[in-house]
């Protein structure tokens, strides 16, 4: 299996928590090569202190083919259609969005002994 490279946007609530799991389990089929946050948040400070790439979403979709899957884990549906359109506008057909609702099925695979926060409710895709 090829390793696969992934970029998180949203590091609030779900995204540090998120964020937090996959460096405490290592994996070497995934690489995750930068994070997205406006604001100063723990995931936000974790990712730099581990030296993890902090882009705002323009330098996201600038990356291009790097990045395999990005996760949103925003929430807001504002967000979402904004990457969709750029990935579209830049003609990106290689990266893939991932949802809270992927995040929650990976979750559920990786990590039965932490709860990831369920705050954003239903955005869809």
């Amino acid at each position: 299996m090829s390793k696969q490279t992934i970029a998180i946007v949203g590091l609030g609530r779900v995204g540090s928590v998120f964020l937090a799991e996959l460096l405490r389990r290592p994996n070497k089929d995934i690489e995750l090569i930068a994070v997205a946050e406006n604001t100063e948040t723990s995931g936000k400070i974790l990712a730099k202190s581990q030296g993890i790439a902090v882009l705002d979403t323009d330098a996201l979709i600038a990356m291009g083919e790097k990045i395999d899957i990005l996760f949103d884990l925003t929430g807001m549906p504002a967000v979402r259609r904004e990457l969709r359109e750029k990935l579209s506008d830049t003609n990106n057909r290689h990266t893939i969005i991932a949802t809270e609702t992927i995040a929650k099925l990976i979750w559920s695979l990786i990590a039965s002994d932490v709860v990831l926060p369920n705050v954003h409710g239903q955005t869809g895709y």
